[in-house]
C-alpha cells in the first residue's frame, strides 16, 4: 500500500534527523580525540627551507599531474581548487558554481579575489580538506579529507572491466557529495569507489607515500618566492607608463584593463624558449605602484572600484598553469611602441573620465567614446586570437548554453581598421551608442524579460547599419577584399579558427581544416560587443535572466558576423546561403531573417564563376592572407614518413556515421617505427546542425549525416575526450578501422586495439608523457590538460 505524503514527510524528517547525528556524533568524536577544528591550528604551519625544496621537487609535481588534472578552475568537483597553496587551504564548497537556473545572483568567491586568508574562507562556508584540529601526525591524515581520499581509493582500486559501471557518474552536472571530514565515514560507506582521483587509476605506491607523508607532516606549503631584481623592473616599468595622472592616460589604462584582465602577462625579453614564462595577471588596486597590490574585488573589470583612483597592477600567477584557462600575452618592446602610438601620441582629447554607472560602463561605445575608433580596433587586432579566446577561456571554464550559439568549425575574418575607422564609420558607431547597449547594464540579477528591449535595439541597429552600407556601397563602390585586413602583411592574428566541442571551445591563428559552413567577418563593433557580453560583461555567478539574455543576444552577433561574410557573395545567393544556416529555423528567429538580417542589397565587387561562389570566397580570401598562414598544426611539421602522413590525412575525410561515432576531440599518440619521440596529434568531430539558435533541445538540430573530422598536428584543446596510442606500422590497420566505424560496438573494438582508456594500467605513465611533450615543446601557451571530460567508453 503506498505511503501518504504525511508519511513520507516523517520519513524524511527521521532520515534526516539520522544523518545530522551521524555528522554530530562524528564531530564530537573528532573534537574528542583532537581537539576543535578551526582555522588559527594551521597558522603556526610554515615550510621551512628544507620542506618548501620537498614540496616544489616531489608534493607539487604529484599534485599537478594527478589532481590539478581534474580540480581548477569554476569546475572543480566541490570548488576544490588545487592549482595552488591557497586553493588547498581554502579547501570545498558544496555549492556549484555553474547553475542556470538560479533565481538571485551566488556571491562570487574567486581564489586570490574575494578573499584571503582561511578564516575569511570559513566565513564563506569552504570547508577544509587538510586538518585544522590538533597537529598531530594521526591527526593530520585522520582528521584530513584529502588523506581520506586517497585512502579510500587505495582500499578500494578500480573494479575490473575495461568500461566502468554505470554507477560512476562523470556527468559535469551530477549531484556531487562533497563530505566534510566529519561526514566521510558514511560517505566512504555508501560511495566506496568515490576515492582520489575519481574514475582513474589510484596513485603509485611511491607517490602515495609521499602525499600521506606529506599531509602526516602537517601538509606545510611554501609561501611563494620573491620577484627577481629583472622581473621587478619590468613589471615597475610597464605600471608606471599604465598610472600616468593625465586623464588620457587613466582613460586608457582602463580600457586595456577591462580588456587584459583575463589574460596571462608576461615579457617575452626576459623568457628563455625551452622555460615557462612567469605571469602576471593585470589587476585594478586601491594602492599605488610601490605599495602591497589591495585587489578591487569587484564581479566585473567595469563596476564602480568604490574608490577615488584606481590603479591598475601586476600580480603574479602563483597557480599551476592549466591550458583551459590559460591565455598568454606577450609584452614585449614592439607592442608597448604601439600602446605609445595609440593611446599617447594619437591626437584626442579627453576632457573628463566616463562615470562607472552600468548604463555607461556595460557599453564600451559610450564609455570610451573619447577613445579613437582606430586606437580601440587597433588594440584588439593586434592580439584577435587572445582577443577571440577571452570569450572561450576568461569568465568560464565550460558551458554548452554558452556554447551551443556557435558551429562547430568556422572561420574568422576582419574588416580592415582603415575601414573601421573611417570618419563617417565612425560616426555611424556614435550614433548607434543607445542601440548597442548589452545586458550587462542590468548587473547580474536581471529578469530575462528586459530580453525584448535589447532585441528591439538590436534590430533597429541592424536596420541602421544596412542603411549606411547601401548608402555607402553605391554608385560603382564596392566591397572587394581590400576591405578584410590583412595583418598589415606580417600579422598571424589577421584569421582565426573556432571549434566548438559541445561544452567547451578552441580558437587559434589561421585557417585551420575544410572550407567550414560558415564563416564570420568582424568589425569594430562586433569585436567590442563580443567582449563586453562575454567577457567583461558576463557574470558566471548570475542568476537566470543574466545568462540567458547574455546567450540570446549572442544570437545576434553571429548572425551579424555571418551576414558581414555573406556580404561578399553575389546578391542573388545571400539570402539562399543564410537559409540553408538555418533549417528548422523558430519562428521569432525567422522573423528576424525575413525582417532585419542581409538586407544590403549592394553588389559585391568580386567575379565568381562557379556554382559554388562561397567556396570561390574561401578561396579568394585564402589566397588574401596566403602569407599570414601559421604552419603549427599543418601535418607535414611531423617527421613521420610521407606515407605515414598520407594515412593520417585521410582521417580528414570522415563524414557521416563513422564521424558522427566519433569523440568530440581525440588526443592521439603515434610511436615512430624508428624510435624516435612520439609524435602527438588532435582529432577533432565538427558537430553539424541545422541551424544553432536553440537554447535546449540541441539534439532535435543536429545532422549527423553531415558531422566531419578535422585533423591536425600537435594538441588542440583543453579537454580531451579520449586518448589514442598507435605504433607507425600499424596505422594502415587502425585507420582502415576507423574508416569503416558504423556502431557504437566498432568503436569499443577500436578502443580494445588503440585506446587508453580512463580504467587503462598505464593511463598516468601515459598522461604524464603526454603533458609533459606538449609543455616542453609549447612552453609559453601550453598548460595541464583537463580530464573531467574523459569518456567511460
Amino acid at each position: 500500500m503506498p505511503f501518504s505524503i504525511h508519511k513520507w514527510k516523517k520519513y524524511l524528517l527521521f532520515f534526516i534527523v539520522v544523518c545530522v547525528g551521524c555528522a554530530t556524533l562524528s564531530r564530537l568524536d573528532l573534537d574528542q580525540q583532537y581537539g576543535h577544528a578551526t582555522a588559527s591550528n594551521r597558522s603556526g604551519i610554515s615550510a621551512e627551507y628544507q620542506q618548501a625544496e620537498r614540496y616544489q621537487q616531489h608534493i607539487k609535481p604529484i599534485i599537478d599531474r594527478r589532481c590539478v588534472v581534474c580540480h581548477a578552475c569554476y569546475d572543480s568537483p566541490c570548488q576544490l581548487n588545487m592549482t595552488s597553496t591557497a586553493g588547498i587551504e581554502r579547501g570545498a564548497h558544496k555549492e556549484k558554481v555553474y547553475d542556470g537556473a538560479r533565481l538571485l545572483a551566488a556571491t562570487p568567491n574567486r581564489l586570490f579575489t574575494d578573499a584571503l586568508g582561511t578564516k575569511a574562507w570559513r566565513e564563506r562556508g569552504f570547508f577544509p580538506v587538510l586538518n585544522e584540529r590538533q597537529q598531530s601526525k594521526q591527526a593530520n591524515t585522520q582528521g584530513a579529507v584529502l588523506a581520506q581520499l586517497l585512502k579510500l581509493k587505495q582500499q578500494h582500486p578500480l573494479p575490473m572491466g575495461d568500461i566502468l559501471p554505470k554507477s560512476f557518474d562523470f556527468g559535469l552536472d551530477r549531484e556531487q557529495s562533497c563530505p566534510t571530514i566529519e561526514e566521510f565515514d558514511n560517505y566512504a560507506k555508501s560511495q566506496p569507489y568515490a576515492g582520489m582521483p575519481y574514475g582513474l587509476p589510484g596513485l603509485s605506491t611511491a607517490e602515495h607515500d609521499l602525499l600521506v607523508d606529506w599531509l602526516k607532516q602537517g601538509a606545510a606549503m611554501p609561501d611563494a618566492p620573491a620577484l627577481a631584481d629583472n622581473e621587478l623592473e619590468e613589471v615597475a616599468k610597464l605600471e608606471q607608463w599604465l598610472n600616468a595622472d593625465n586623464l588620457k592616460m587613466q582613460l586608457s589604462a582602463r580600457y586595456i584593463y577591462e580588456h587584459l584582465f583575463t589574460s596571462q602577462l608576461y615579457f617575452s625579453a626576459l623568457h628563455k624558449d625551452d622555460v615557462t614564462p612567469l605571469f602576471y595577471h593585470l589587476v585594478r588596486s586601491k594602492t599605488a605602484p610601490g605599495k602591497p597590490v589591495e585587489v578591487i574585488a569587484s564581479r566585473r573589470p567595469f563596476d564602480d572600484p568604490g574608490v577615488k583612483r584606481v590603479y591598475y597592477r601586476l600580480q603574479p600567477v602563483r597557480s599551476t598553469i592549466v591550458n583551459k584557462t590559460h591565455q598568454p600575452y606577450d609584452i614585449n618592446a614592439d607592442l608597448l611602441a604601439k600602446w605609445q602610438q595609440w593611446f599617447v601620441d594619437a591626437d584626442y582629447q579627453v576632457k573628463t573620465l566616463p562615470s562607472y554607472a552600468p548604463e555607461v560602463a556595460a557599453n564600451p561605445l559610450t564609455a570610451f567614446v573619447q577613445l579613437p575608433v582606430n586606437t580601440r580596433y587597433r588594440f584588439m587586432l593586434e592580439r584577435a586570437e587572445n582577443t577571440i579566446m577571452g570569450y572561450i577561456k576568461g569568465p568560464v571554464c565550460r558551458g554548452q548554453v554558452a556554447l551551443n550559439v556557435i558551429n562547430d568549425h568556422f572561420w574568422v575574418y576582419f574588416v580592415a581598421p582603415e575601414l573601421a575607422s573611417a570618419a563617417d564609420v565612425e560616426a555611424f558607431y556614435l550614433s548607434q551608442r543607445d542601440n548597442l547597449r548589452l545586458p550587462a547594464e542590468k548587473e547580474s540579477t536581471a529578469l530575462a524579460l528586459s530580453w525584448a528591449g535589447f532585441a528591439k535595439r538590436q534590430g533597429s541597429y541592424v536596420r541602421a547599419r544596412s542603411a549606411f552600407l547601401n548608402n555607402a556601397f553605391k554608385d560603382g563602390r564596392h566591397l572587394t577584399l581590400n576591405g578584410i585586413w590583412d595583418g598589415d602583411g606580417n600579422n598571424d592574428n589577421a584569421s582565426l579558427t573556432v571549434f566548438r566541442h559541445f561544452d567547451n571551445a578552441t580558437v587559434v591563428k589561421g585557417l585551420q581544416g575544410q572550407n567550414p559552413k560558415t564563416a564570420w567577418v568582424i568589425d569594430y563593433a562586433l569585436l567590442e560587443r563580443i567582449h563586453y557580453l562575454l567577457v567583461a560583461g558576463f557574470d558566471v555567478y548570475g542568476n537566470y535572466g543574466h545568462q540567458l539574455m547574455t546567450r540570446l543576444y549572442m544570437d545576434f552577433l553571429r548572425m551579424e558576423g555571418e551576414s558581414n561574410f555573406l556580404a561578399f557573395l553575389p546578391a542573388d545567393v545571400r539570402r539562399q546561403e543564410f537559409n540553408s544556416w538555418y533549417q528548422k529555423a523558430g519562428v521569432e528567429l525567422t522573423a528576424f531573417i525575413r525582417d532585419d538580417i542581409n538586407s544590403f542589397a549592394q553588389p559585391s565587387g568580386l567575379s565568381f564563376s562557379s556554382d559554388n561562389p562561397k567556396a570561390e570566397l574561401y578561396q579568394l580570401l585564402q589566397q588574401h592572407l596566403a602569407k599570414l598562414q601559421p604552419q603549427r598544426y599543418q601535418l607535414d611539421n611531423s617527421s613521420l614518413g610521407s606515407n605515414s602522413q598520407a594515412l593520417l590525412a585521410q582521417l580528414n575525410n570522415l563524414t557521416g556515421k563513422a564521424a558522427s561515432i566519433l569523440p568530440e576531440m581525440t588526443m592521439i599518440m603515434v610511436e615512430p617505427a624508428d624510435g624516435k619521440q612520439a609524435e602527438l596529434f588532435t582529432l577533432l568531430r565538427n558537430s553539424a546542425h541545422y541551424n544553432v539558435n536553440s537554447l535546449f533541445a540541441e539534439d532535435d538540430n543536429r545532422n549527423p549525416a553531415q558531422d566531419n573530422m578535422t585533423l591536425v598536428y600537435g594538441l588542440l584543446g583543453s579537454y580531451p575526450n579520449a586518448f589514442w596510442r598507435v605504433k607507425e606500422a600499424d596505422l594502415a590497420k587502425w585507420v582502415a578501422q576507423v574508416q569503416q566505424l558504423q556502431t557504437e560496438q566498432d568503436y569499443r573494438t577500436l578502443l580494445d586495439n588503440i585506446g587508453v582508456r580512463r580504467t587503462a594500467p598505464d593511463f598516468w605513465a601515459f598522461s604524464d608523457k603526454l603533458n609533459q611533450q606538449f609543455m616542453r615543446q609549447h612552453p609559453v601557451d601550453s598548460g595541464w590538460l583537463d580530464y573531467n571530460r574523459l569518456e567511460n567508453r
